[in-house]
C-alpha cells in the first residue's frame, strides 16, 4: 500500500456503487488503484506471475509453517498477485478469493492476468465479513491471507475482534493467517490487540514498503525452531524464489524484542 497517481477511468471497471478500478504504469510495472492515488497492487509486465511488492511477498510467510496446504483463502483481491501465485505454485490446493468490488475482479481478469474460475479457483464477489461469519466456511482453510483496504487506505476495512474471530473460525487445525496492517498509526495497536484476543499466537515483522506491517497469526501456537525455519526458508527460496530468510530473521528479531 502506497500512493501514486492513477490514470483515467475505464467504464468497464467503473460499475456504480463501488469505487472504480484504475491503473497506471511506471518503469515496467502496472499499478492498481481504486480511483485514488493509493496503490492497491502491482504487477511487473515482464514477470506477470511473480509477486512484485515486498509486503505482498511477506504475506506468503505462512509457507514457513504450511508446505502443502489444501485450501488457501484470500480476503481482498488487490491486483490478484497472491491469488495467481498460489494458484500456479500450489497445484494441489484449492484457492478461494473474496472481493467485494466487482470492478477489481473485472480489471484483474482483463489487465492483471487473473484466470477464470475453475475446479480449483473460486473468485467470489462477496463481503469478507459475510464470508468469515458463514458456518459453511468454518474449519476449511489451511491458509488465510487478509489484505482489505478501500480507496482511502486509512486502515483495514475490517479489523474488529468479531472479524478476526471469524477468520480464526475459518482455519482448519494448524491453520495460519497472514494479514497486512497499514494506515493511521492507531490502527496498528487496534489490529494487533484484536488478533491477540482471538488467536493462539500473533507475531508481526518489521514494517516494510511505506509502513505496511505483515502479521502472522496461528490458530495453534507453533514451536519455533529457528534451525528448522532457516532450512525451510532455503527450500522456499529455491522453489518459490521468495526471500524467506528475511522473514525468519524478522521472526527472530520479534522473539528477541517481545520475549526477552
Amino acid at each position: 500500500m502506497s500512493a501514486k497517481s492513477p490514470t483515467v477511468i475505464d467504464p468497464r471497471f467503473a460499475q456504480p456503487g463501488h469505487p472504480p478500478a484504475t491503473i497506471d504504469e511506471f518503469e515496467g510495472v502496472r499499478f492498481l488503484h481504486l480511483g485514488t492515488s493509493w496503490v492497491q497492487g502491482a504487477m511487473r509486465l515482464a514477470k506477470p506471475d511473480t509477486i512484485e511488492l515486498e509486503y505482498v511477498q511477506m504475506m506468503m510467510m505462512w509457507t514457513l509453517f504450511q508446505s502443502a496446504p489444501r485450501h488457501i483463502v484470500q480476503l481482498g483481491l488487490g491486483s490478484a498477485a497472491l491469488t495467481k501465485f498460489t494458484y500456479a505454485r500450489f497445484p494441489d490446493a484449492r484457492v478461494t478469493a473474496v472481493e467485494l468490488n466487482p470492478n477489481v475482479i473485472a480489471i484483474c481478469r482483463a489487465l492483471f492476468g487473473l484466470p477464470e474460475n475453475d475446479a480449483r479457483l473460486d473468485v467470489r464477489e462477496q463481503d469478507a465479513m459475510d464470508f468469515v461469519l458463514d458456518p459453511a466456511n468454518h474449519g476449511k482453510a489451511d491458509v488465510l491471507q487478509v489484505d482489505l483496504y478501500d480507496q482511502d487506505a486509512r486502515g483495514p476495512v475490517l479489523d474488529s475482534e468479531a472479524f478476526y474471530q471469524g477468520c480464526l473460525d475459518c482455519l482448519a487445525p494448524g491453520g495460519v493467517m497472514t494479514a497486512n496492517v497499514f494506515g493511521d498509526f492507531s490502527n496498528y495497536d487496534k489490529n494487533f490487540l484484536n488478533m491477540e484476543q482471538v488467536f493462539d499466537a500473533v507475531v508481526w515483522l518489521p514494517e516494510v514498503h511505506d509502513a505496511n506491517v505483515v502479521v502472522v497469526a496461528f490458530r495453534d501456537a507453533p514451536q519455533l525452531d529457528f534451525s528448522v525455519l532457516y532450512e525451510r526458508a532455503g527450500e522456499i527460496k529455491r522453489r518459490l524464489n521468495l526471500p524467506a530468510k528475511n522473514w525468519v530473521n524478522g521472526l527472530k528479531e520479534w522473539m528477541r524484542d517481545h520475549q526477552g
